[in-house]
C-alpha cells in the first residue's frame, strides 16, 4: 500500500522558513513567485516547512492553494516576524496524534510524566524522577540564565536581562529586540512543525491557557542553542538599526541548520509524549470513521446504516 503523505509529512526533508513582506505573491505553475519592484523571485514551497507573511504581501486564491497543496504551512506575522496573527491547517488527515495528546493532557498523572520527560530532555545526565515541580523550575531558570551569560560572553554583547513590553516594541534594546524576532521565528517553525503531524498547539504540558501552549512546550528544548546565541549573534552584526530583523533571520537559519532543528523536534515530540509513529504503509481514508460506545472502537463512515439489522457487526451498509 502507498505511504500515507498525509500522516507522514517530510519535515526532516525540507527548508525550515522563508520571510516576505511588501511584495505580491502569485501562483506560479505548481509553486508560487514573489513580485517587487526589483522583480520575480520563485518561491520553493515544495521543500519548505513554513512560509512567513509580513507586512504589505499580497497574496491571491491560487497561490495559497499551491502553497497547501505543497504541503507548507503559513504564517501571518507582524513586521520582522515580530509578531504572530494567524496560521492556516497542516496537511494531516489522521486525528490520532491529536487524541492522544488530548489523552494525556486530562490526565494529571500522565500529564506529570510528559511534564518530566520534557525537562529530561534539558537534562538527561539527571534523574528528575523525584523532584517537585518547582525544582525543576528553579533547574530551567539557572540553565537559561547561564544560556544568556554564555551568549553574552562569546558574541561580546552587553546582557543586563530579559526585558521587554508587547505594548512599546521600540523601547527594548536591541538585544530584547532580536531574542523576543528570534524567538517568533522559532514558534512559528515549531507551530508548523506541531500542526503537520497533527498534534493540536493548544494542549499544553508545561505551559496552560494560551492557543500556543504546545508550541512553547516544544519551543522551548531548543532557545539556549538555537534563538538565544543566533540572537546576539544578529546584533553583533548588525551595521545599522534598520538590518536588525534581516541579520536576526539570517542567524536563526544558520542556528536552525547547524542543530538540525526539523530533523529532532518530530522525534521529540513522539518521545515525551510516548507515541507511536504510523506505519508507512498507512493509507489514509478520505471518510473519517465513527465512535462506537460499546467498545470505544470505531465504525466505518461514509456508510448508510439504516438497512444493516440491529445486530449486524460488520458495517455492509452502502456508501452514501
Amino acid at each position: 500500500m502507498p505511504k500515507d503523505l498525509h500522516i507522514l509529512p517530510k519535515l526532516r526533508d525540507s527548508l525550515t522558513f522563508i520571510y516576505v513582506e511588501r511584495a505580491i505573491i502569485e501562483q506560479d505553475n505548481l509553486s508560487i513567485v514573489r513580485i517587487t519592484k526589483e522583480g520575480r523571485a520563485p518561491i520553493p514551497i515544495a521543500a519548505m516547512t513554513v512560509l512567513m507573511i509580513g507586512p504589505g504581501v499580497s497574496i491571491t486564491h491560487a497561490a495559497i492553494k499551491a502553497v497547501c497543496d505543497n504541503g507548507c504551512m503559513i504564517i501571518w506575522c507582524g513586521e520582522h516576524a515580530s509578531r504572530f496573527y494567524a496560521a492556516g491547517m497542516g496537511e494531516t488527515r489522521s486525528a490520532a496524534n491529536l487524541i492522544h495528546q488530548a489523552t494525556l493532557c486530562m490526565n494529571q498523572q500522565r500529564h506529570m510524566e510528559v511534564v518530566r520527560r520534557m525537562y529530561l530532555r534539558r537534562f538527561p545526565k539527571m534523574t528528575c524522577g523525584d523532584m517537585t515541580l518547582q525544582q525543576l523550575r528553579g533547574m530551567e531558570g539557572i540553565r537559561m540564565r547561564e544560556a544568556y551569560r554564555l551568549a553574552s560572553k562569546t558574541s561580546g554583547i552587553k546582557w543586563i536581562k530579559r526585558d521587554y513590553k508587547q505594548t512599546d516594541w521600540d523601547a527594548a534594546d536591541p538585544i530584547n529586540r532580536a531574542l523576543s524576532m528570534a524567538n517568533a521565528i522559532l514558534y512559528s517553525l515549531c507551530q508548523a512543525a506541531v500542526i503537520s503531524l497533527g498534534y493540536s498547539p493548544g494542549l499544553g504540558f508545561i505551559h496552560t491557557g494560551k492557543m500556543l501552549s504546545f508550541v512553547y512546550d516544544i519551543s522551548d528544548l531548543y532557545k539556549a542553542e538555537t534563538t538565544i546565541p543566533a540572537a546576539f549573534t544578529a546584533v553583533r552584526n548588525m551595521t545599522e538599526p534598520g538590518e536588525l530583523g534581516r541579520q536576526v533571520r539570517l542567524a536563526c537559519r544558520d542556528a536552525f541548520r547547524a542543530s538540525q532543528i526539523l530533523k529532532r523536534i518530530p522525534q521529540d515530540i513522539d518521545w515525551v509524549l510516548q507515541t507511536e509513529s504510523p506505519s508507512e504503509d498507512t493509507e489514509a481514508k478520505n471518510i473519517g470513521n465513527l465512535w462506537n460506545d460499546n467498545d470505544g472502537g470505531v465504525a466505518d463512515g461514509g456508510v448508510n446504516y439504516a438497512g444493516v439489522p440491529l445486530d449486524d457487526t460488520d458495517n455492509d451498509g452502502k456508501c452514501i
